[in-house]
């Protein structure tokens, strides 16, 4: 995020799984300015920041700075606006290397526990593990750890 991110920009940031703020970014939900309310971005932002300071910037309509993003968890790192396209392909790096299997369904086990109870979470869980299990990224991971070398994902 570099600049503003408002409205909208605010519901496609809440869809990301991690971000990079500049310094200088701002982040707010301003509709109550002008007679609206962030209903649709709500949907996706209300289990992403506490809920006080959620209905703050909701009702308040008034913008966070990359520092206050950063201390609810808005976004994952705040840098000097110089820096953001060093530290975005710092963290990308840190996932582009890793099996696009386990990424992709770890993704989607991780937004379908989102509503149930602890008891059903690691049932669900286990049952994802025992399926990852059988991917060939799976096969191939456990391979190039045991002969010690990277692995080569297939992405199946």
């Amino acid at each position: 995020v570099n600049g503003a991110c408002m409205a909208g920009g605010m519901g496609l940031l809440s869809m990301c799984d991690m971000a990079v703020a500049g310094a200088r970014a701002k982040f707010g939900l301003p509709e109550v300015k002008v007679g609206m309310f962030p209903m649709q971005v709500a949907a996706v932002m209300q289990h992403l920041i506490p809920r006080r300071k959620f209905a703050e910037m909701c009702i308040t309509g008034e913008a966070l700075t990359a520092q206050e993003a950063l201390e609810i968890g808005l976004v994952n790192y705040v840098v000097d606006d110089a820096g953001l396209d060093d530290k975005l392909g710092w963290l990308l790096a840190r996932i582009a290397d890793k099996s696009p299997t386990a990424i992709r369904r770890g993704k989607h086990a991780l937004r379908a526990i989102e509503d149930m109870t602890f008891a059903q979470s690691i049932a669900f869980m286990e049952a994802q593990l025992g399926s990852l299990r059988l991917t060939r990224d799976a096969a191939e991971g456990l391979a190039a750890f045991a002969e010690k070398r990277q692995p080569a994902w297939t992405g199946k």
